[in-house]
């Protein structure tokens, strides 16, 4: 309301008569132009405040998901019945921060290059760090190098497949392997492998639609897997709802013994 243009056309005979009732009409509009000007600045801080409550949530998810739990999508059915197409499972990246390292039957995630993939040249730097991004918060697929698979064999382990009645051995002793998906053979590829020092032999557990160790026996490092290589290990599934739940352990290996201190004396066979 324009104050001004109201003083310079008041009758001034009224300033006496009225002077009360101006004055009080003034100062009761004044509090109102005010009170306006402080909804606008109230309302600017909010939108700040939101942003900066939602850029630090985004922060911290990517920080929890880089040094404790990643969400990872289930590009594939290599892992069935397991793990399903489309599931979102959170990985442990601390189960083997502090010394431990991955046990046979372990269900682990791993980068890898080097070991299933060549070295790839990086494209577009923007695009890959957002899909990365996508990818640390379980809202995308996994890049193309990363994979997730049984440990079936640890360093020294001498891994066989198969003996007389089809069951894979590893230091001799047969394996039940229950968590294979239904009608699959443990292995239509035979194989005899000593497993190095600080390496992993991983197999999936849908044996007939896994690209997995056995893929990669001839190539360099045999489809071994370096044991830094590893993300984390698997422990939950988070989504879909009806699927929550820990990630099914086996007993499979428990009379497995380790491997002789000596070694096997065998060496890797295709």
């Amino acid at each position: 309301m324009d104050t001004e243009a109201q003083h310079t056309e008041r009758d001034p005979s009224s300033d006496t008569d009225s002077s009360g009732t101006e004055e009080g009409s003034r100062s009761a509009r004044v509090p109102g132009d005010s009170g306006g000007a402080s909804d606008d600045s109230g309302r600017a801080p909010s939108w700040r405040r939101t942003a900066l409550v939602g850029g630090a949530c985004v922060a911290f998810l990517l920080l929890l998901s880089h040094f404790v739990i990643q969400p990872f999508l289930i590009p594939s059915g290599s892992m069935e019945p397991t793990l399903q197409v489309g599931d979102r499972i959170l990985v442990n990246k601390l189960a083997y921060r502090f010394g431990s390292e991955p046990a046979r039957g372990d269900v682990v995630v791993f980068d890898g290059t080097g070991s299933f993939v060549r070295e790839q040249p990086r494209g577009n730097p923007v695009t890959g760090l957002l899909h990365d991004g996508a990818a640390a918060l379980g809202l995308a697929e996994p890049d193309e190098t990363d994979f997730v698979k049984r440990v079936v064999g640890v360093g020294g382990d001498r891994v066989v497949c198969c003996d007389k009645d089809g069951r894979l051995t590893v230091n001799g002793v047969p394996v039940e392997e229950r968590y294979v998906m239904f009608g699959d053979r443990p292995s239509s590829v035979p194989f005899d492998i000593v497993v190095p020092q600080d390496r992993l032999w991983v197999m999936g557990d849908h044996r007939s639609q896994s690209s997995d160790s056995r893929d990669h026996l001839g190539n360099p490092g045999g489809g071994m897997v370096p044991v830094d290589k590893v993300v984390g290990r698997a422990d939950w599934i988070a989504w879909p709802f009806g699927r929550w739940s820990t990630v099914p352990g086996t007993d499979a290996f428990g009379a497995v013994p380790a491997a002789p201190a000596g070694g096997h004396g065998v060496g890797p066979h295709g």
